[in-house]
């Protein structure tokens, strides 16, 4: 078996390339290797698992980090299937360096066991992306295109778009092949603008590889089923398919995938409106949610993808099949919620518009959604004006008569004029340096911080993330890398100092699995079983778990977050706290206790509670310094 991983480095600037082995043990995948080779040269970071290409399900995660542009500390994002082609390489990771003089395509192949092939071959971004698909897509074909004939093997592209050059919070896109090109099951490395990184950075507009070669992988099913059985009393396939429920089918709500099951349930948790929905009564949300998403939104997911069973994998052998696809347009919670009903859009239709100029574009969907929400926002209120956003209308937010069709339409419209207008820099519109860094200098002249309308997480000076979608102060916790489900984001009351510890808890069991290259969505049993799998081959188990928590621990000790800026923070974390109380008629002396500091002194009793997360946060990842 492997007993090392072997990264190549590529120099972007001169197109110098070597190869670097670091011993299973020192390191042990793409997550602490990749902190380690950040630290000391600044690289993104590509790769994969030990175990991609393995029997292992949801093993081929690719892995991208590096010290992010737009949360300016390091980052995690990963995507998808993307590693099974890139295992075909023969290497664990791509540490880029240097920056190409002008945007180019990074071309790597390996045939039939011979060294990586490595060029790098200008591109004319703009023209690219103006042209075909458009965008990210139209790059992603273009690298296909050019280099696609000179495989024999599997093979795939990474592809930026232009937000890669407009602001820091620029995705990565891949997609699974069909025919030799680009199939519409894409899949992204969106979180952290780990795709501004690659093109400002190191001058690389898309990566195309792939190869022949056939390392020694692990296969034998029958050491993965004795300890399933032992463990679940199932096999791995059974196990699997069993945890993995939610995101095909879920019989108990008779929808699937993350946005079919999100929606069915979140109810009284609805957030919409840039979270204006936080300040309506319980009944307000609840007939929102009946008549905006379960009777429309839903509905039509439902009928248009779940009763056609229009899904797919990533691009590997998985029993999730979590893509959830309408013709070219495939469906995920959190995208079609930022880029949805945040940004006052309940139709499929209108969300399928503004989902796809902001795909076209190649924004980070979560990021881009909650910037459009917070601009829609303050047009709405009218703290910006059409012309300083370089649009032509104003959102329709009145709840009174609003009309799911006409009304989303108009706000998708609004959206997509507003998704150019930050790539041409409209008005006084520059999210070059972030929107958090922009948002300081908008209109302090008049005394108007449009700040406090926007809900994010701070760091450092400059970082800033929009949170996962979910109405729990786990997504505003400080902790070192947000925007990811490294915290904890469960619906209950927890006081804040434990919220830390299971933030921190939380962040090393999703590390064990990012680690190891495995999906999230087989948490279910990959928590546990990545340690055991280390073990079962390299005997190297408890050095696995140690080696995450130093990791964690490491990652921590960059932790620069930032006391909450935005009133809507305070807001959002008060407002959860009085629902738990108000509406789930949790008794709770503590919960009681925080609710009356926030009502005495909200901004004192705000920074208390941050500091309590905090604590609980460092003193649970002290321990590994």
């Amino acid at each position: 078996m492997e007993t090392t991983q072997k990264v190549l480095f590529v120099d972007a600037t001169t197109g110098f390339y070597r190869v670097r082995r670091y011993p299973l043990g020192q390191y042990f995948g793409p997550v602490d290797l990749g902190l380690h080779l950040a630290g000391i040269h600044r690289s993104l970071n590509i790769g994969v698992g030990i175990f991609a290409g393995s029997i292992l399900p949801g093993s081929n995660r690719l892995i991208v980090n590096g010290f992010s542009p737009c949360w300016r500390g390091f980052y995690v994002s990963s995507m998808g299937g993307a590693g099974l082609e890139f295992d075909n390489l023969g290497i664990n990771m791509v540490a880029l360096v240097g920056k190409a003089p002008t945007p180019s395509i990074l071309y790597l192949n390996r045939e039939h066991g011979e060294e990586i092939e490595v060029e790098i071959q200008p591109v004319d971004a703009r023209q690219v992306w103006a042209g075909g698909r458009l965008g990210a897509y139209a790059m992603m074909d273009e690298a296909l295109r050019v280099f696609g004939p000179r495989y024999s093997g599997g093979h795939r592209a990474l592809a930026v778009g232009p937000a890669a050059l407009a602001t820091d919070f620029g995705g990565i896109v891949s997609a699974a092949l069909k025919d030799g090109k680009a199939s519409n099951v894409d899949t992204w490395a969106g979180r952290g603008g780990l795709g501004s990184k690659m093109l400002s950075e190191h001058g690389i507009a898309a990566v195309v590889y792939g190869g022949t070669v056939s390392d020694e992988d692990f296969r034998d099913r029958s050491v993965a089923d004795a300890w399933f059985e032992a463990k679940y009393r199932q096999k791995l396939a059974v196990k699997d398919f069993e945890a993995t429920t939610k995101y095909r089918f879920d019989p108990k709500f008779q929808t699937g995938g993350t946005f079919g099951v999100n929606y069915a349930t979140v109810g009284g948790r609805l957030l919409a409106f840039n979270y204006r929905s936080l300040g309506w009564t319980e009944d307000q949300r609840l007939a929102a949610h009946k008549g905006l998403v379960l009777d429309h939104y839903l509905k039509q997911f439902n009928e248009e993808t779940i009763a056609t069973k229009s899904q797919a994998t990533c691009g590997e052998p998985c029993s999730a099949v979590c893509k959830k696809l309408h013709g070219e347009y495939k469906k995920d919670y959190e995208p079609y919620q930022t880029l949805g009903p945040l940004c006052g859009i309940f139709d499929q239709r209108a969300a399928e518009l503004l989902n796809r100029a902001s795909d076209a574009a190649g924004f980070d969907a979560i990021s881009g959604g909650g910037v459009l929400a917070w601009l829609m926002d303050c047009l709405d209120s009218g703290e910006l004006s059409a012309d300083e956003l370089g649009v032509s209308r104003k959102p329709r937010w009145d709840m009174d008569g609003f009309d799911v069709v006409a009304d989303s339409m108009h706000n998708a419209e609004l959206g997509v004029e507003l998704v150019q207008s930050i790539l041409e820099r409209r008005g006084i519109v520059d999210f070059r340096e972030g929107a958090r860094k922009w948002a300081r200098r908008v209109r302090r002249d008049k005394g108007v911080r449009i700040l406090d309308r926007f809900v994010y997480t701070a760091n450092g000076r400059k970082g800033w993330m929009v949170p996962n979608q979910y109405w729990t102060p786990g997504a505003l916790a400080p902790m070192a890398i947000m925007g990811k489900y490294y915290m904890h984001y469960g619906p209950e009351f927890l006081p804040p100092r434990a919220l830390g510890r299971a933030c921190a808890e939380r962040l090393k069991k999703e590390l064990l699995m990012d680690n190891a290259g495995i999906c999230r969505f087989h948490r279910g049993w990959a928590e546990d079983y990545a340690p055991e799998a280390f073990q079962q081959l390299y005997g190297l188990g408890d050095e696995y778990v140690n080696a995450v928590s130093v990791a964690a621990s490491r990652i921590n000790s960059r932790n620069a977050g930032v006391f909450w800026e935005s009133e809507r923070n305070l807001a959002f974390v008060r407002s959860f706290m009085a629902r738990v109380r108000d509406v789930e008629k949790k008794d709770d002396p503590e919960l009681a206790s925080w609710l009356d500091a926030f009502d005495r002194d909200q901004n004192e009793a705000a920074l208390n509670f941050w500091f309590e997360a905090r604590k609980g946060i460092d003193e649970s990842l002290r321990d590994f310094l």
